[in-house]
């Protein structure tokens, strides 16, 4: 056989694993809005540059007829190639190929491509359109799925996991993206869960759809599964390619820095005015985020889901720094245990990957009532503060107004080892608010006045707590704030205290992990 027969049978060979299912079937992908494998990772990453593996890989199962159905690339597309120039490891399912089921080779060209991610300190992408494990081959897909989930632990914290839904993702399938960093998941396209609609109705007598079981909005705004929403696949790929600017490559490098023209003295004289004064009036941390970071961009994750805290990705001076912050529009910015589960898991995320943490505090303290403490809340509540106190990258807290009770020592506060803690002038630092404090110090004295001179009492008695205590001064006389600035300076005063802990090294005790309190 010549040398030119062989590479015809090799182009050969690479247009039948090209063409995956069959065009008929990327015919009904396109139909249902969606693109198909290769498709995607185009659109994902830099122009022509996508180097694939194992193309040619099939199943070797051979019972209940598939030995005569052997597709190239056996559904699912392995690879690297870059993103702004950056190397990532890539793998995308084929729902053309039997429904993109996963199989023991199937598993095998995904785990491949995550050793060589660790290898090589790069970051690894999945797009996940999968109808689950590929029955037919029983316990082989099993173990597929388990040595999947086993290198997603093991790199955890090492190189950056990012899962994107691009259709089903069901059964055994949805616990890599759970593992991974971040989950992206695409509007009416996209959907997660453990057990179907028939197994949901079979076992609970309960009737549901896909979409009602594990859609999108469900899990972005119930359950917490998906960081983001995205409205097509073309906004998800590109939401991707967003958040990968914000991370370094593994956890011994620094985030990637890029050019910043925003000027770092700039000052923002509205900020000198967004703090109400009625302090049980909202305003909108939003705002004051948008004021204070690079040419106020800001990407939030988990927008949807705990909104009385806020968490996302920005920059100053041109380095990325994460954000969390509570949200006085919201339940007053309280905390609760969604919000302590959201802001923990992204503040041990910046931790992994050596991006400072910006913290701007304005909580009344932790939500109260029994379906908080039947849940959890103690528990929960703990998990932010572990993540807290566990960082060791430079962190920086704002506080702008209240800082109350053990929601302050939470928030990055002084005392759990954050590096600079500033309040604004309209920060109030107690153990908790006015009211509820006079009510205690002062209840014996006060149950002994008639109304109203007991009115006229607890006005004086607030007035004094305020004076005393809803100022940031005793704060700042023992240590615990750094200083008090101007709101308008606050941006040059992050950016100065950022360029001062670069050279920043602490360390936790030598120990094999710490036990969060899950």
């Amino acid at each position: 056989m010549s040398l030119e027969s062989k590479l015809l049978k090799l182009s050969q060979l690479r247009e039948k694993a090209k063409i995956g299912g069959g065009q008929r079937r990327i015919d009904s992908q396109h139909k249902k809005g969606k693109f198909i494998a290769r498709e995607r990772i185009e659109m994902l990453l830099d122009q022509d540059s996508f180097e694939e593996f194992d193309m040619f890989v099939t199943h070797r199962c051979v019972d209940f007829g598939l030995a005569d159905r052997k597709i190239p690339s056996d559904g699912v597309i392995t690879g690297y190639g870059t993103i702004d120039g950056r190397l990532v490891m890539v793998f995308s399912q084929d729902f053309t190929v039997f429904g993109g089921s996963l199989s023991k080779a199937f598993s095998e060209k995904i785990c491949k491509i995550m050793d060589m991610a660790a290898k090589m300190g790069v970051p690894v992408i999945g797009l996940n359109d999968s109808g689950g494990a590929r029955i037919q081959e029983g316990v082989d897909s099993l173990a597929g799925y388990a040595d999947i989930f086993l290198r997603n632990v093991k790199y955890s914290g090492v190189v950056p996991q990012i899962s994107a839904i691009m259709g089903p993702c069901a059964g055994g399938a949805v616990y890599s993206p759970a593992i991974t960093d971040f989950t992206i998941m695409t509007k009416d396209i996209s959907y997660m869960f453990v057990t179907g609609p028939k197994v949901v109705k079979t076992v609970t007598n309960e009737i549901v759809t896909n979409e009602e079981l594990g859609g999108s909005m469900i899990h972005c705004t119930h359950s917490g599964v998906s960081h983001f929403l995205a409205e097509n696949e073309e906004e998800a790929l590109m939401l991707l390619r967003k958040l990968l600017s914000y991370m370094p490559s593994n956890n011994m490098e620094d985030p990637p820095a890029t050019i910043c023209n925003d000027p770092v003295d700039r000052m923002e004289d509205s900020l000198n005015e967004i703090i109400p004064d009625n302090p049980n009036k909202p305003y909108d941390m939003h705002d004051v985020i948008q004021m204070l970071v690079d040419d106020g961009e800001f990407l939030e994750v988990h927008r949807l889901y705990a909104p009385n805290i806020i968490v996302g990705f920005a920059r100053f001076n041109g380095k990325p720094v994460g954000m969390v912050a509570n949200q006085p529009r919201y339940l007053a910015g309280v905390l609760d245990i969604n919000a302590s589960i959201k802001g923990a898991r992204f503040v041990r995320f910046c931790d992994c990957f050596n991006i400072p943490i910006i913290t701007l505090e304005d909580v009344p303290g932790f939500m109260p009532g029994t379906v908080q403490e039947f849940g959890g809340i103690i528990r929960n509540g703990a998990k932010l503060l572990y993540a807290f106190a566990e960082a060791t990258v430079p962190k920086i807290t704002i506080i702008t107004r209240k800082a109350y009770g053990g929601a302050y020592c939470v928030m990055s506060s002084k005392h759990i080892r954050g590096d600079l803690n500033y309040a604004w002038p309209t920060a109030e630092i107690a153990v908790m608010g006015p009211k509820g404090a006079v009510e205690i110090i002062y209840g014996k004295e006060l149950k002994e006045l008639e109304r109203e001179d007991r009115d006229k009492r607890v006005c004086e008695l607030e007035t004094d707590y305020k004076e005393r205590f809803a100022n940031p001064y005793v704060a700042a006389e023992r240590g615990f704030v750094d200083d008090v600035i101007e709101p308008r300076r606050t941006r040059f005063r992050i950016i100065r205290g950022l360029e001062m802990l670069a050279t920043k090294k602490d360390t936790n005790p030598p120990r094999k992990h710490g036990n969060i309190p899950l």
